[in-house]
C-alpha cells in the first residue's frame, strides 16, 4: 500500500511524532483530500494536551485544512477529484440525534465531529473526511490563504453577520491578534463603523490599515469610556483570551449592545448586573459554523480582499510551528504549507 507522512500525538501531553502511514481509502460518504495547507489553531492543544474527553490516540491534529479532492468514496454525488476544498471545525455530524434532525449540527449531542479530535486531521499529506464537511475554495484564494479561514475566519465572519448590527453601526473588535486581525477586516468590509481595541500604540497603524476607523489603546485609555464617547457600541467582538479585558469593555456597549465572545479566556468575566439591565445589554458566545458557513466566509473574503496574515512553516516543522503559535508571539496565524 502507498504510504504518506503524518505528524501525530501518541497520547495526552505526548510529543509530536512524524510517522509513515498508509494513505487512507475513503469509505461510503467520504472523500480523500490531498492536504496543501493546514492552519495551526490554539484548539489543537485540546488534542496535544488531552483536554478533550474521549480522544482516541494516536491522533493527527489539525482542523484548518485546505487541499484538493484526491479520491471519492461511494455515495458522494456532489464532489469530484480535483475540486479545491477546505475542512474546518465542523467536520461532520451524526445524523441521528434530535439536533441533527433539526439541522442544528453545532449542538449535535451524539457525534458532532471535529478533524484532529474525532478523526485524524490535517497534519498529514492526505486526510479522509465526511463529504458533508467540505467547503469549496474560491479560485482567488490560495490554499495557505484559505486554511485559517476554516476556523479563525468562519468564527469571526459568522459571528459578525449574525450579531444583529447593521451597516453604519458602531462595532468594536477587542484584540488585533489571530482572530482579531480578521475580525477588523470583516467588520470593515461589512460596512460597520469599526473600532479596534488592543494594548499598546504599536498596533494602531496595522489596525487602521486593516479597516478600523478608530483605534483605542486599552493600556493608556479606558476602552469603555472611549466607546461611549463614540456613541456606544452595538457589538463588541471579543477575540482576546482575557476575561479581565472583556470585563473592561462591557460598559462601552450602547443600548441593546451585545458583547460577542469568540475568544476563550481562562479567567471569568465579572459582570455588574445593573449594567446589563439598565441598557438592555447582553453577553453571548459564538462557535464557528457549518461547512456552508465556511464556504460563505471564503467567498466573502475572496470578493472583498479580506486575507489572513500568516507565518508559514513546512509540514516537517509542525512541532516548531505549534510552539510558535502557543507562545503567543506569532503574527498572526501559523500555517503548515508545502513550498511552491
Amino acid at each position: 500500500m502507498p504510504k504518506m507522512r503524518a505528524v501525530q500525538v501518541s497520547g495526552p501531553k505526548g510529543p509530536f511524532e512524524t510517522v509513515e502511514r498508509e494513505i487512507p481509502v475513503p469509505g461510503p460518504g467520504f472523500v480523500r483530500v490531498r492536504v496543501e495547507a493546514c492552519g495551526i489553531c490554539h484548539s489543537d492543544s485540546l488534542t496535544k494536551e488531552g483536554l478533550w474527553p474521549g480522544i482516541e490516540y494516536p491522533r493527527v491534529p489539525g482542523h484548518e485544512i485546505a487541499g484538493v479532492v484526491d479520491a471519492v468514496g461511494p455515495d458522494v454525488p456532489a464532489w469530484k477529484s480535483g475540486d479545491r476544498v477546505g475542512i474546518g471545525w465542523h467536520g461532520g455530524h451524526c445524523g441521528y440525534c434530535d439536533s441533527c434532525r433539526r439541522g442544528d449540527f453545532l449542538t449535535c449531542r451524539i457525534a458532532a465531529q471535529v478533524p484532529g479530535i474525532s478523526y485524524d486531521g490535517g497534519y498529514q499529506e492526505y486526510v479522509s473526511v465526511p463529504s458533508v464537511a467540505l467547503a469549496r475554495i474560491p479560485d482567488r484564494l490560495t490554499a495557505a490563504e484559505a486554511a485559517p479561514l476554516m476556523c479563525a475566519g468562519v468564527t469571526t465572519f459568522n459571528s459578525l453577520r449574525h450579531a444583529g448590527a447593521l451597516p453604519g453601526d458602531l462595532v468594536a473588535v477587542l484584540g488585533v491578534g489571530g482572530l482579531g486581525h480578521l475580525g477588523v477586516q470583516f467588520a470593515s468590509k461589512m460596512g460597520f463603523d469599526t473600532v479596534a481595541i488592543a494594548r499598546g500604540r504599536d498596533k494602531e497603524p496595522l489596525a487602521l490599515r486593516l479597516g478600523a476607523r478608530v483605534y483605542i489603546d486599552s493600556r493608556e485609555q479606558d476602552p469603555a469610556a472611549e466607546l461611549m464617547r463614540l456613541g456606544g457600541a452595538r457589538v463588541i467582538l471579543a477575540t482576546v483570551t482575557s476575561g479581565a479585558a472583556m470585563t473592561a469593555v462591557i460598559g462601552g456597549l450602547g443600548t441593546d449592545g451585545n458583547l460577542l465572545v469568540v475568544g476563550a479566556p481562562h479567567d471569568p468575566l465579572q459582570v455588574p448586573a445593573g449594567l446589563l439591565i439598565g441598557g438592555r445589554r447582553s453577553i453571548a458566545g459564538w462557535p464557528s459554523g457549518r461547512s456552508i458557513d465556511s464556504e460563505d466566509t471564503m467567498a466573502f473574503a475572496a470578493r472583498t480582499g479580506v486575507r489572513s496574515m500568516n507565518e508559514a512553516f513546512p509540514p516537517d516543522k509542525a512541532a516548531e510551528a505549534y510552539e510558535r503559535m502557543m507562545s503567543g508571539e506569532a503574527r498572526f496565524r501559523v500555517v503548515l504549507t508545502k513550498a511552491d
